[in-house]
């Protein structure tokens, strides 16, 4: 074969996994204000800032006048142009707006047409259509009813804030086992009525522990906070089971050593949990924000068939790391155990953003894997479709007339 040929059977490829549809497995999206409401909502998305600042940009850049703001941001947009987010918020405004960021003009040319955007009653829609994002996870209810799409998000309840709530109370109380057998009954209330209400599952981040699940513990005086959450979560993952619901673990991510989110690398992370995969028949779902634990979390999901590998979250969402992740589950899993997309976008135009961003690794990725002969085509699309969107839908239980 030409290089000219195989050139066109790649684009050909790529086009098909451009195409492909998506579930958004994890957003901060609000339905009643989907879409960006002005330029900077775009340019200060909590990752792309985070580049910007090392780049220079000062903090409280939105106090500036808009003019001393334009160009602050643009010595910083110049400055950081290798980096991941860059490429992303690049492709953002060429994508759905067609600029170009160059200069000081275009930056307000952009500022212009988003402006225009966020008045267009469709556009949410029409941006999720232009990536086929067809479905989206939201944590809270009241962000749940997408106006203006032909779909409403699906909802799964975060829990960790009453998690550690209920860990408090139980370390507080003068009657400690008294109180746990209290938030026992809590939790089963709480998660009959998920159940009730139609949610697939429930969702929490965890904090560094060092208490493991294999080893059970009766509540006390002495009990310390780690036992009481390891104990606490087999209570969770048992309503859970009985309730035929989903548990999403978020993982990698510490806020107790300094002000701000940091990601926590843990050898044991996965493994001080796996007494819960073995013990409870939920299907869980592992997303992480540690690259070293990416192959922790592949090895749980070969073990336990309920166990299955979410997208990446936080720190770990970097090409370098998608690409080490595919590998570990293209060689170890079926496609059907794995979601690969978490925008954790605020806005609908960084959820397109970041899953162009995906699908242009997953594309690269798979016609590498094609091209060397580990797999064919028809094995790469299937991959794909089940990464992008498939396998979520079947994990959250979505009918394919409501997907």
């Amino acid at each position: 074969m030409s290089l000219q040929d195989n050139g066109g059977k790649q684009a050909v490829f790529f086009e098909r996994i451009m195409g492909l549809p998506v579930f958004d497995t994890h957003t901060h999206l609000v339905g009643d204000r989907l879409g960006a409401r002005d330029f900077w909502e775009i340019a200060h998305y909590f990752w792309f800032y985070r580049e910007l600042q090392a780049g220079g940009y000062p903090d409280g850049a939105e106090k500036l006048p808009e003019e001393e703001r334009i160009a602050a941001f643009l010595n910083a947009y110049r400055s950081t142009r290798s980096t991941l987010m860059n490429w992303t918020f690049t492709s953002i405004m060429r994508e759905l707006y067609g600029i170009g960021i160059k200069d000081e003009d275009s930056i307000r040319e952009a500022i212009t047409a988003v402006r225009h955007s966020a008045a267009e009653e469709g556009w949410a829609q029409e941006t999720a259509d232009r990536m086929n994002i067809r479905r989206f996870v939201v944590n809270h209810p009241e962000h749940a009813a997408f106006q203006g799409m032909r779909h409403p998000a699906v909802w799964i309840p975060r829990i960790d804030g009453a998690l550690g709530r209920w860990v408090d109370r139980i370390v507080q109380s003068e009657e400690p086992a008294r109180t746990f057998h209290a938030v026992r009954d809590e939790i089963n209330r709480q998660l009959d009525g998920y159940k009730d209400a139609g949610c697939p599952g429930i969702m929490t981040t965890l904090p560094r522990y060092e208490s493991s699940a294999n080893i059970r513990r009766e509540i006390g005086s002495a009990s310390g906070r780690d036992d009481i959450m390891m104990e606490l979560l087999h209570l969770i993952c048992a309503a859970a089971d009985r309730n035929g619901l989903l548990v999403q673990l978020f993982l990698g991510v510490e806020r107790s050593w300094c002000g701000t989110a940091f990601p926590a690398n843990d050898t044991e992370r996965i493994l001080k949990l796996a007494a819960l995969f073995e013990t409870y028949r939920c299907p869980f779902e592992l997303v992480l924000a540690s690259e070293l634990n990416n192959l922790d979390a592949v090895q749980a999901a070969w073990n336990f068939p309920n166990v299955h590998v979410g997208g990446m979250w936080w720190f770990n969402f970097r090409a370098s790391t998608y690409r080490d992740s595919m590998q570990y589950r293209l060689e170890a899993l079926p496609a059907s155990k794995s979601s690969v997309i978490v925008s954790d976008a605020r806005c609908m135009e960084w959820s397109y953003g970041k899953i162009l961003l995906v699908k242009k690794l997953a594309a690269e990725f798979l016609w590498e894997r094609v091209t060397s002969g580990w797999i064919d085509e028809e094995t790469a699309l299937h991959t794909a479709e089940e990464w992008f969107y498939a396998s979520a839908v079947k994990r959250y239980g979505i009918s394919a007339g409501g997907a």
